[in-house]
């Protein structure tokens, strides 16, 4: 069993390692991240050829799921663009509320869309709008893609129906319908703070930054003039939403086992309902549009190109992560948390953090952590399990660290370094981790 210290000190090295070399040797981050990983695994003792397929099989797990939502949610944010359905709805949004509160309305529609979807697969959906009204509100990009992420990441940590909240709450045995009205209380709040106030606070002291590869693939220098109609646009977006929900929902819609059940199970599956979304914007936004076959195969083909790096470098945060884990590190840090004694709320919390640095992820954080503290909740009294299943929600997304794919995905979609990606992602998903735990604190006073 490797010593906490050592595991700390190794863990924090990588990390330093990865943002010298990439903020300011430039060194290609993929090759960074590569390199990083494997010196890692080797120095915490592991032999050559299984530090080099840890990261291939940490890459590979979260490619298989990633790539299919970026390459899927790409093709649709494209034809969103290319048929002025994303200027129809930013037309709309800032006629509703004013170019100078177009964050808010970003944040809330991230609430909403954030309900039923994984963090990654609402960023994709709704990232052609943030790049659209910022270039037709002339507010800075930051302003209006950070209050949307942080409102994903709330949604995605603490209010279920998340796989990771559906784990934590067997785990504590907590009420769902109280957990989600917890969940709205104590997550509102949160994302309004980290999100659309702490952009207006950042935004300006990080300076210009470079136009993300993507922008130009969704949007256009000039405004259609003949736009969809907004209910039509709307629904493109919010098809791929409604179909997960209903996935989500197919144990009560069904009988358990059953045909329809296996049915709604199937068409609810991400990649399946970004599938028939996308597929459907080929006419509702294309042929019906106007545009031939031949201009909707143009268009889905070429704004594929800009994302291969970054799924390149989702992949590599994955297999970053995996060779935490499989080092022993991970599991060495999560030893020192535990050693730690502190109220329940607190220790949840602590661990899930520990958990979302070891190992990048925020659903293996909340699942890992629910999964050592559940049994302990059981003989404990006066802790309301709704928080609990909050607080380490709140932790799971702590720290944004450059482990987590998530991380990458931002930077390269909003065209930031690894530094001005640590001042903004970073703080926001730690703001999010604190200020949830310090008002599930507050809230266990009168729970």
């Amino acid at each position: 069993m490797m010593s906490p210290f050592i595991a700390v000190t190794l863990a924090t090295m990588a990390i330093l390692a990865v943002v010298v070399l990439i903020g300011r040797c430039r060194i290609n981050p993929f090759i960074v991240l590569f390199g990083v990983s494997v010196l890692l695994a080797l120095c915490a003792g592991m032999p050559p050829q299984k530090a080099i397929s840890s990261f291939e099989e940490g890459a590979g797990k979260v490619l298989g799921h990633v790539a299919t939502v970026i390459a899927l949610g790409t093709m649709l944010g494209k034809m969103l663009a290319e048929s002025g359905g994303a200027d129809q709805i930013a037309l709309t949004i800032t006629r509703i509320t004013g170019p100078r509160r177009v964050s808010w309305a970003m944040m809330v529609i991230g609430l909403l869309v954030g309900l039923p979807v994984f963090f990654e697969v609402g960023f994709v959906l709704l990232i052609p709008l943030a790049f659209t009204l910022a270039r037709r509100t002339q507010t800075p990009l930051l302003m209006v893609a950070l209050p949307m992420g942080a409102a994903l990441s709330v949604t995605h940590a603490m209010i279920p129906p998340h796989p990771a909240t559906l784990l934590a709450l067997a785990a504590y045995h907590a009420d769902t319908g109280r957990t989600i009205l917890w969940g709205a209380v104590i997550g509102t709040p949160v994302a309004a703070l980290a999100g659309p106030v702490y952009a207006r606070f950042i935004a300006p002291r990080i300076g210009p930054t470079d136009e993300a590869a993507l922008a130009s693939q969704f949007v256009t220098d000039k405004a259609p003039t003949n736009l969809p109609p907004f209910l039509t646009t709307v629904f493109s977006i919010l098809c791929p939403v409604l179909l997960m929900l209903v996935g989500s929902m197919a144990d009560l819609l069904s009988h358990p086992g059953g045909t329809a059940n296996g049915f709604l199970h199937f068409i609810g599956n991400t990649d399946i309902a970004l599938a028939v979304a996308t597929v459907l914007s080929f006419y509702v936004l294309g042929i019906a549009r106007g545009f031939s076959r031949a201009t909707i195969l143009k268009f889905t083909n070429e704004c594929l190109g800009p994302t291969a790096l970054i799924m390149l470098l989702v992949g590599a945060g994955g297999g970053f992560g995996r060779e935490l884990v499989d080092s022993g590190i991970s599991s060495a840090i999560t030893t020192l948390a535990l050693g730690a004694h502190v109220p329940l709320l607190v220790l949840a919390w602590l661990l899930a953090v520990v958990v979302r640095v070891a190992t990048g992820s925020a659903t293996v954080a909340m699942s890992t952590a629910s999964g050592i503290v559940g049994p302990i909740l059981l003989h404990a009294h006066g802790v309301s399990p709704e928080l609990m299943v909050i607080v380490t929600g709140a932790g799971s997304v702590a720290l944004g660290p450059l482990n987590d794919a998530g991380f990458w995905q931002i930077k390269e979609y909003l065209g930031l370094t690894v530094g001005q990606t640590i001042r903004t992602w970073s703080v926001v998903e730690t703001l999010i981790a604190v200020l949830g735990l310090l008002f599930t604190l507050l809230a266990s006073l009168v729970a």
